[in-house]
């Protein structure tokens, strides 16, 4: 029988994660004014104006401010002065005060009026003679559109390239929250395991893990995916309800947040004995994500992290390439406050390894009509190298270790 897989209740392993206590502490208002002046700096350095921050996790990023998108315009004007206005529909104007977000002038717009023309007013009054305006990658298109009506003699751009370069270079106080984040998913993971019995449904797993997960992070699991059998040798599984079974492979990837920050971890373990065959595909999955972490040096390109996973799986005779019986997919993506952000472990990326930026490393092995292994967990790039946030797993008869 797999060590730490089965012999426990539900019940049982929700009752002892009362006795687990983290350190944590949210990035503050001067992080995020920081944040907000270098984002200014690079606006200098590219001709760029003002961003336009709508709803969503790059208005978090500097601001502060958690509001969910809607058809209603609700953003954050971050000019290249590093002055930050507020734009919402003027009945929100007393929730926006209240919100925490870092200090500026709220502008507000009726409901019969144009958004976009507010917009164009506050650029003009912030900047003199404004020509470029950048706007947030996730903006939906709409936005997009209504600007270019309201300002049809400034230059439209994204903003990708200064939201990414700050984004992607994560702060201590940042590696600091998805270090806890991620311990405690990879908690919730050992217990999950520890529950298992033949006849478990998947709904009942995932169940399991939403409550713990929201005991632990006070958010609920952010997604949560559990496959059995056959389908584990898909990345995203099966539509099917999925029933346990003794021998079969189980898959089970998922996360929570913590301040906005995101874990994401994934075990791939057998409920009972495993065969000579799917400890042979583990062990390879094993090789595939430590040669992937062994290659993430500071400098080298991303795509060379992926080549070395890709590397171990077609040196056993899968693949070539994204092909399957393989890894039919990148090795890692960046994460942060989104699950998968820039930038990524992926052939043809050439962007050098450099402190701070935080990774996946996935490189899932799937067999389609068989199995699949993937094992999931994320490191940073230090000053001196990687460093993981947390240990991958042990062995494929003892995933989470001997003890």
């Amino acid at each position: 029988m797999t060590v730490g897989v089965g012999g426990s209740t539900a019940e049982a392993e929700l009752a002892g994660l009362g006795e687990l206590t983290y350190d944590v502490h949210p990035v503050t208002a001067a992080e995020r004014r920081a944040r907000c002046d270098r984002a200014a700096r690079l606006m200098a350095d590219r001709g760029v104006d003002a961003i336009l921050l709508p709803a969503g996790t790059s208005l978090y990023y500097f601001t502060g401010l958690r509001w969910s998108p809607s058809e209603r315009l609700t953003a954050a004007l971050l000019c290249a002065s590093g002055e930050v206005h507020y734009l919402c529909p003027a009945f929100e104007i007393g929730t926006l005060r209240d919100a925490g977000m870092l200090p500026g002038p709220i502008h507000g717009w009726e409901e019969a009026e144009d958004p976009y023309a507010l917009v164009a007013r506050v650029l003009g009054l912030a900047i003199a003679a404004p020509r470029v305006l950048a706007l947030d990658e996730a903006a939906p298109f709409f936005v997009a559109e209504g600007l270019r009506a309201a300002m049809p003699r400034i230059q439209m751009t994204s903003a990708v390239a200064i939201t990414r370069e700050c984004r992607m270079h994560k702060s201590a106080a940042e590696i600091a929250l998805m270090t806890v984040v991620k311990q405690m998913t990879l908690e919730v993971q050992r217990r999950a395991a520890r529950i298992l019995r033949p006849g478990i449904t998947g709904k009942e797993v995932k169940a399991f893990i939403n409550e713990a997960h929201t005991r632990l992070s006070g958010s609920g699991s952010t997604f949560c995916l559990v496959y059995f059998g056959e389908a584990t040798a898909y990345p995203h599984g099966v539509s099917a309800e999925q029933v346990l079974k003794d021998g079969d492979v189980v898959l089970i990837d998922t996360g929570t947040e913590l301040h906005g920050y995101k874990s994401d971890i994934t075990r791939t373990y057998v409920y009972g004995e495993p065969t000579p065959r799917q400890r042979q595909i583990w062990d390879l999955e094993k090789s595939a994500q430590a040669a992937a972490f062994a290659a993430a040096k500071l400098g080298v390109p991303c795509e060379a992290v992926d080549r070395a996973a890709r590397n171990v799986i077609e040196s056993a005779g899968m693949g070539p390439r994204y092909q399957v019986p393989g890894l039919p997919h990148r090795t890692g993506h960046g994460i942060g406050l989104d699950i998968h952000e820039w930038t990524y472990l992926v052939e043809g990326n050439k962007q050098p390894l450099a402190p701070g930026m935080c990774f996946s490393n996935e490189p899932m092995i799937c067999i389609y009509g068989e199995f699949g292994v993937r094992l999931e967990d994320h490191f940073y790039m230090s000053e001196q190298g990687p460093v993981w946030f947390t240990q991958p797993a042990h062995s494929c008869d003892a995933p989470f270790g001997p003890g």
